[in-house]
């Protein structure tokens, strides 16, 4: 009888937990992507309806993706934080440290193993077509930096890490279709091979130069990204 209650009680908690983590997951692709474009205004009604659930767990994954800086308070409601030229370089330096710290820590702490393992997703990424669309290249660029920050072994830093590069991940596409994946490869390995060769400050020198970005490079980008965005919109238009 107790086990029966606790099913009963349970289930509706369990799925709309379910139905939280979907909506979120959804939600946030399609800010990172601006699907949802700069300065609109996210109706929680229509939001509800097009993804098929109740407006809780649509209010409540608005919610955290303002609490994770995607969306910004208007009133009652949110709005998609814009591309702002000052925040994309704060986010920048903030990898840039977290990354330097976390290569500093998988010095001291990364197993043979570990490292192996890097090498081994470097030589696969690189056998890879070359005609991989930019997504796909991004999403091995920051499989690489995770699997660096996992050497850590320092969760917060990871933690911390992961929500600047979803913020981030929009420059980071735009910037792959400008390099290209070669020189991002080339850079991969150097920093891999001062790792493995103990040269910390060999490793992090070449770490900063690959992940930083001057003022200009931010501003093309970003450019280019509303250029995107509004673009895109246009050529789906009824009249284009």
């Amino acid at each position: 009888m107790t086990t029966t209650m606790y099913k009963t009680t349970t289930e509706p908690a369990e799925k709309g937990r379910r139905a939280f983590s979907q909506v979120l997951e959804k939600l946030r692709e399609m800010v990172i992507s601006y699907e949802i474009k700069p300065g609109e205004r996210l109706n929680e009604v229509a939001l509800a309806e097009r993804l098929g659930v109740s407006r809780t767990p649509v209010r409540e994954a608005l919610h955290f993706l303002a609490r994770d800086g995607f969306l910004a308070e208007a009133g009652r409601g949110y709005v998609r934080r814009p591309l702002n030229l000052k925040e994309m370089i704060d986010l920048y330096e903030t990898r840039e440290v977290l990354e330097v710290a976390c290569l500093q820590l998988a010095a001291e702490r990364a197993t043979p193993q570990r490292l192996d393992a890097l090498e081994a997703f470097l030589a696969e990424s690189r056998a890879k077509s070359p005609d991989l669309p930019v997504t796909e290249l991004v999403s091995l660029d920051e499989t690489f930096h995770h699997m660096l920050a996992e050497m850590s072994g320092n969760h917060e830093l990871q933690r911390i890490l992961h929500n600047v590069n979803e913020r981030i991940r929009f420059i980071r596409w735009i910037n792959m279709e400008r390099i290209g994946r070669d020189k991002t490869q080339a850079e991969h390995a150097a920093i891999l091979a001062a790792l493995r060769a103990g040269d910390i400050a060999t490793a992090q020198q070449n770490l900063r130069s690959h992940i930083s970005k001057r003022t200009e490079q931010i501003k093309e980008c970003i450019a280019q990204g509303l250029a995107r965005i509004y673009l895109d919109d246009d050529e789906t238009s009824p009249g284009a």
